[in-house]
């Protein structure tokens, strides 16, 4: 059984009701600058320090280099694998690239941490999936309904979603961070934050992102497949705590050495149950996890500053929005359709946006911060 949607399949379904349209609005937004534009998913991307772009078109297998004359020097291609995660320090750039999440089969699952160096050579880094087969972080941790829902009433719930469950095996890697010889994983379908020693190779769990658990209001409809079908929820189990899964999108490195790290809530994208997205900040060193902010719109991607504002794409928001380090109060940055990635280097914020599935839509943009 799936346990749930993939990272991907959430995105599209979200996509299915979410009409991408203005943002609401706000204080006034900086005016961005349009970099490349007709890309496909663009989910990443990653500034160098002279300056250089580097992004991802996770859905069609494809790590680009933005020129600038706008146009995009192909750097690597997988074919119908997912690649992402794109980072770059010191001349290396790393990315991930996975096939088979959320499909309910774990001999499937394919994921690997790799890099490039300088002279272009792709290196094969962590086999990221065999960790998650091995260890599998949350398969101690329960989903969906709590005791206090009984039996007779769930046999009315539909087989998807399950109604009570433990984390399955399950693999997305989607972000990565470096810090020296360290590279930091979010992975959406392990629903866990990884540790890649880049010398040996070795991987471990840092932290396993807590369940984001919603009441259920009368009158929800939940998907049940990726044509739109929707059912109604049983009356009786209308009022009571379903726990979704967390699904961790990005993570940074913050100036107090903590891992900040952006999480979709693992069930409905669109606002039927809020906007129940949340930042946490985790500890590297003991996997101590803090919910930082929440009642953030879908975050797909955050950047820290120096000072630990955090600047958080929310997608079907159709906006970034900066959250003070100080009061961890959310305020509109930018409007802008469908976002999806967010980096900073020094004054200026670099940005993906125009998200749609499968539609050449995507952009890569930058804009000044004051």
């Amino acid at each position: 059984m799936k346990k749930k949607f993939s990272l991907v399949a959430c995105l599209a379904a979200a996509a299915l009701v979410i009409p991408v349209g203005p943002a609401a609005a706000g204080h006034p937004s900086p005016e961005p600058k349009i970099l490349a534009n007709g890309l496909v998913t663009p989910l990443s991307l990653t500034v160098g320090r002279d300056g250089s772009v580097l992004v991802t078109q996770n859905f069609v297998g494809k790590l680009d280099r933005v020129e600038e004359d706008g146009k995009l020097t192909n750097v690597y291609t997988k074919a119908d694998w997912d690649v992402g995660g794109v980072e770059t320090t010191r001349g290396t750039t790393y990315f991930v690239e996975s096939v088979g999440a959320g499909g309910g089969n774990p001999d499937a699952l394919e994921g690997y941490l790799k890099s490039i160096d300088r002279s272009g050579d792709v290196h094969t880094i962590a086999d990221l999936a065999s960790h998650e087969r091995t260890h599998n972080p949350d398969g101690d941790q329960e989903y969906g309904f709590g005791s206090d829902v009984s039996a007779d009433c769930l046999k009315d719930w539909p087989v998807f979603p399950p109604a009570r469950y433990t984390g399955a095996v399950d693999s997305h890697p989607y972000a990565t961070a470096v810090k020296g010889s360290t590279v930091y994983v979010a992975d959406a379908g392990a629903n866990a934050i990884l540790e890649v020693d880049v010398d040996s190779g070795d991987v471990s769990t840092v932290a396993v992102l807590p369940p984001r658990p919603a009441v259920v209001p009368a009158g929800t409809r939940i998907p049940i497949d990726m044509a739109g079908g929707t059912v109604e929820v049983p009356a009786c189990v209308v009022g009571h705590e379903y726990a979704f899964e967390p699904v961790p999108t990005d993570v940074e490195i913050g100036p107090d050495g903590w891992l900040y790290v952006s999480s979709l809530p693992g069930g409905p994208e669109d606002p039927s149950l809020g906007a129940r997205g949340a930042i946490f900040r985790v500890n590297p060193w003991t996997g101590t996890t803090r919910l930082w902010a929440e009642d953030i719109l879908s975050p797909t991607g955050i950047a820290v500053s120096d000072n630990g504002d955090v600047y958080a794409a929310s997608m079907f928001g159709n906006e970034i929005v900066k959250i003070d380090a100080r009061t961890r109060e959310a305020s509109q940055f930018l409007a802008v359709d469908g976002p999806a990635a967010v980096e900073l280097s020094g004054k200026t914020l670099y940005a993906t946006a125009g998200f749609s599935f499968g539609q050449p839509t995507g952009t890569v943009l930058k804009a000044h911060i004051k």
